[in-house]
């Protein structure tokens, strides 16, 4: 992988967002129902914020599993909204920054996605999956590459 490319070569274009008082139902349907570990957060489609699923999780884990536990965890998730679990402080980067940026805010952190923004829009998010799917598709192509 050539991490002198940008960023934007690389990135999930256009991720799911949630609203800033969007309820926590929404986020959690969205979790279920696509393959993405973070959501950004948009105030009028400018970027405020992030949700982990990790982070969300953390905040549902408090409800067992038994029935009056489901229908107390339905009520939570309908009055809280997504500025009350986002992540506010977060990494940013422009499509035009390099891989090794990326590389380096991951190494630093504790987080696996960093959204990509133009001005403070949101336009593709970069995680380490990202970031591993394309060493393995460059390992594949050196793997056939050698074997010829």
């Amino acid at each position: 992988m050539n991490v002198l490319k940008p960023v934007s070569t690389i990135m999930t274009p256009n991720p799911l967002t949630v609203q800033v008082d969007d309820r926590l139902s929404i986020v959690s349907q969205l979790f279920a129902n696509n393959k993405i570990h973070h959501l950004p957060v948009v105030d009028k489609e400018m970027l405020v914020g992030i949700i982990s699923k990790s982070d969300f999780l953390f905040f549902k884990k408090g409800f067992a599993n038994t029935e009056n536990d489901k229908s107390l965890e339905e009520v939570r998730l309908n009055n809280y909204t997504a500025k009350d679990i986002m992540t506010s402080k977060l990494a940013k980067l422009e499509p035009n920054d390099k891989i090794n940026v990326a590389l380096e805010i991951f190494k630093e952190n504790l987080f696996h996605g960093i959204p990509v923004v133009d001005g403070n829009k949101i336009v593709g998010i970069v995680t380490t999956y990202d970031i591993i799917k394309h060493l393995s598709i460059d390992n594949e192509a050196h793997a056939s590459y050698d074997s010829v």
